[in-house]
């Protein structure tokens, strides 16, 4: 009688899995500003200042614009062109 028992949970302990611990920091969409600046060949930047922080993009061809500015001048419709 204790034989089928003990099939029965040999089998339930054969089909759980082990778990794994959740990620510490929770996923995050990209920052299209961001993503738009290095595809643009530019590299991004953090400054901080009163308001928080601002992202500005350094491009290739030596200027500096604020991300969200570069941005909304080279998308139409939310796009990148």
């Amino acid at each position: 009688m204790k034989y089928p028992l003990m099939v029965a949970m040999i089998a339930l302990v054969g089909c759980t899995s082990p778990t794994t611990a959740p990620s510490e920091e929770p996923a995050r969409a990209a920052n299209p500003a961001s993503v738009h600046c290095v595809d643009q060949g530019g590299k991004l930047e953090m400054r901080k200042g009163p308001d928080g922080e601002t992202g500005y993009c350094h491009l290739p061809d030596g200027s500096v614009v604020e991300e969200w500015e570069l941005y909304r001048s080279q998308t139409k419709d939310g796009d990148a062109q």
